[in-house]
Order: structure tokens, then sequence, then C-alpha cells
């Protein structure tokens, strides 16, 4: 769950301020054509009723990223997300460019603006697919079905109209620093547009900051926020839910890691880190 290194006066709304005008609606966002978005309720963040959520965050910039100048034959295995500060609620844009050209081998950066600056920059590796069945191996275990799991309450812990979007159900063994996540959402990432299965998988994977924290978030505890978030995928998920199954790290000068192994209904497809800077609240 989302963050990086911003002023005191970014991270609140001064008392008596108002917050800004968050539309309603099915979708996480709408767009406003030539790469220009508004964010929805569903979008907002948990650290700050004013910013958006990582999670749908990064979906927007994969799902912007999976319509540039799409390659037949190629796929996007990893992408980069460096959180530069605040991600603003309401208006932005996202820009898309090839950085490296190549028939076999890309990379892409892609840009998320608010308010005149670059909220998150995103570097993808596009790779070109062949048929390596004969060789496939899979070392990450698999997780418990959804069926074997209780449904879990996110936003008894965090608050912000993202974590209520979700429906969550938690694994037996779940403790804090530990534990394993089934999640999927009812709502489409952009009004009137269709996404891939992976991009909606994208942007559920930051939740995974707040599925076993630590310590608990508030006033008087810690904040945890990731100043990046990195996916990386050795195979292209599919369906609606992403099964989450992760450990939390806090190490002793303030900083800490959450590492994830990602899953869908078939099993495992790769893996996600974030990098955490612990602040006493």
């Amino acid at each position: 769950m989302r963050h990086a290194e911003r002023t005191a006066s970014d991270q609140t709304v001064a008392e008596g301020a108002a917050l800004p005008e968050l539309a309603d609606g099915d979708s996480y966002y709408v767009s406003l054509g030539g790469g220009r978005f508004r964010s929805t309720i569903h979008a907002q963040g948990a650290w700050n009723a004013h910013e958006q959520h990582m999670a749908p965050a990064s979906g927007i910039i994969a799902h912007c990223l999976a319509l540039h100048d799409p390659r037949p034959g190629l796929r996007i295995a990893r992408i980069s997300y460096e959180i530069l500060g605040l991600i603003h609620a309401g208006e932005f844009e996202v820009t898309v460019r090839t950085l490296r050209p190549g028939r076999t081998i890309e990379l892409l950066e892609a840009e998320l603006a608010a308010q005149g600056r670059v909220a998150i920059r995103a570097n993808a590796w596009r790779l070109v697919t062949s048929d390596s069945s004969a060789v496939a191996a899979v070392e990450d275990r698999p997780i418990p079905p959804i069926a074997e799991c209780e449904r879990w309450d996110g936003s008894t812990e965090w608050p912000g109209g993202y974590i209520r979007s979700l429906e969550m159900h938690r694994a037996a063994g779940h403790r804090p620093g530990s534990g394993t996540v089934w999640i999927r959402t009812a709502h489409p990432l952009v009004g009137g547009a269709e996404s891939p299965d992976w991009v909606r998988l994208i942007g559920l994977v930051d939740t995974a900051n707040g599925i076993a924290t630590r310590v608990p978030p508030g006033r008087g505890s810690w904040a945890f926020p990731n100043v990046d978030l990195q996916v990386h995928m050795y195979r292209e998920p599919r369906g609606e839910w992403l099964g989450i199954d992760n450990s939390v790290s806090f190490g002793t000068d303030g900083i800490g890691l959450t590492s994830s192994v990602l899953h869908d209904e078939q099993g495992p497809f790769g893996r996600a880190e974030q990098i955490l800077t612990l602040r006493k609240s």
C-alpha cells in the first residue's frame, strides 16, 4: 500500500480544508480521452483520503502499457514502478514511450502525472514468447484454494475507498508479518473499456503491503508505506482472482520489505517486492 518521500504538507489535508471531489461510479477510473483519466472513490488511498491507492494506479499504468504499440508474440514480463510522490486523486495523465525498441525485447516507460508533477514512473520489459513447455518448471509452492479460505474484511484495518472495493479471503495460519489472501474486485479498471486479465490483476498487487501487517497501522503505531513496486511474471495470469502469499520484514534502521509470491487459480505466476520506509506515527 503506497507512498513515497514527501513533505508534511503533502501527507495530510489541512484541518477544515475540503477533500477533492471524488466521482462515484462502477469503475476505478473514468477515461477523459488522450491518456487523461479521473479517479473515482474506488481508487481512494488508505494512508490519505485525498490520494489514490497505488494498487489501482499501477493498474491504470499497466492498462496504458498494454495499449502502447501492441506487438503480437511479445508480452510484458516485468514492471518496475517508482513512486515519486503523493498520487493526487482526481484528474491525471498517463504517457507511454518506447525506450528500447527491438524485434524480441523492448523496454517501455510510462509516467503518471497529476497536478503538474510526475507521481509514478514505470519501466516495463516486453519479451518475445515461445513454446518452452518442454523445460517448464516452477519452484513456488501452491497456496490453499479460495474455497478453503475464510472471508476477510480488510476495511476493519484499513480505511479508503479502494480497500472497501475488494472481496478478500484469508487462509488459515494468517499472522502479523505473514499471510495468504485471495483478492478480487467487481469493479472494472476503466469505465467502458476492457482490460486484459493480467492488467486487472496487476491493479491488485500493491494490496500485498496491507494483508499481513507486522504492526497495526495508524496513529500511535508505525507507518510503513512502500516507495516502489516490482512485479515479475514468468507466466501470464488469467481469471479474476489474485492470490498473494507474502511475508513482511522490518530492519533495524527504518527500512522494511514486503515480498510476495503471486497466484491465479491455476497456480503461481510471479513475484512482487515492495521496499518500505518505516516511520513512527
